[in-house]
């Protein structure tokens, strides 16, 4: 599956965030490009000429390229003055009239993905509040691109194994995994994908789940985050655990589960994962 168009609409929100939140004059930034060592600028806020637009940066050249090298945030004050920079991409940045200029890079899993700038078109220091907001930014966007490679990930390798082909623990724990990870997805694309599959996952015939032991005539109803707990219960998890999961509270998990085992008619724990395999809520 390509991700590159999500990607960088992750990267459009979170610059758009940092102009916001600091009142940089010029932001912009790019995704690395497959296979190449080199990121293709492609989202720009607050420019005013098309000099920046699709300008390769490679690694170690200017000072998005450094970044990318170090695999840090690096700043100048004068960008066209600096001495620790090299300078291939003067003209662009002085067509544009950039001046002070930060360049961060959004990293996953030891691999750098990307480039947030933040410019001004005066040579002053860009401080500490805006070099903060340039790494929260980064974070941000590091955190959903983690999110979606895991999901695409567990997408593959369910589509690829299939649920006969998966041991039935595995199946579940990707079934538990899946669900904690779809709320958390931004593309509403991808997370309508990571529910079909939890649902073809639930469905699929297992040993909890015999012609006789089905609750017939009957159709258990519960709500995506009743399921979301019980998923995590269903795989050994307590609540505090579910809840770090799943970003809630323990005692908020605890309501979730109350109230999905009165639904399935469950005194514990245990009879309600029993309950919900064999109503086809769970794998």
């Amino acid at each position: 599956m390509a991700t590159g168009g999500a990607d960088a609409v992750e990267l459009r929100g979170a610059l758009l965030r940092l102009r916001r939140e600091t009142g940089l004059a010029v932001v912009f930034g790019g995704l690395v490009e497959p296979g190449r060592a080199q990121v293709r600028i492609s989202e720009l806020n607050g420019t005013t000429t098309a000099a920046l637009s699709a300008l390769a940066v490679s690694s170690g050249n200017g000072l998005g390229g450094k970044a990318v090298a170090l695999a840090r945030p690096c700043a100048v004050t004068d960008y066209s003055s600096s001495r620790r920079i090299s300078h291939e991409y003067d003209v662009a940045v002085a067509a544009e009239g950039l001046r002070s200029v930060l360049a961060v890079p959004v990293v996953v899993r030891r691999r750098v993905r990307g480039v947030l700038y933040g410019a001004l078109r005066s040579a002053q220091p860009l401080g500490d509040r805006t070099l903060a907001a340039a790494v929260a930014a980064a974070r941000d966007v590091e955190q959903s691109l983690a999110v979606r490679d895991e999901a695409y990930g567990l997408l593959t390798a369910a589509g690829a194994q299939g649920a006969e082909g998966m041991a039935w623990e595995r199946l579940r724990e990707a079934h538990g995994a899946l669900r904690a990870l779809a709320p958390r997805v931004m593309d509403p694309a991808l997370r309508a994908e990571l529910l079909s599959v939890c649902g073809r996952l639930a469905a699929s015939p297992g040993p909890a789940r015999t012609a006789g032991s089905a609750q017939s005539g009957v159709r258990v109803r519960l709500t995506p985050r009743e399921l979301d707990v019980l998923s995590c219960v269903a795989v050994g998890m307590t609540n505090a655990g579910a809840g770090e999961r799943l970003g809630l509270r323990a005692e908020t998990v605890k309501a979730y589960l109350r109230s999905a085992m009165r639904k399935l008619g469950a005194h514990t724990r245990l009879e309600a994962v029993v309950a919900a395999r064999r109503a086809g809520l769970l794998p």
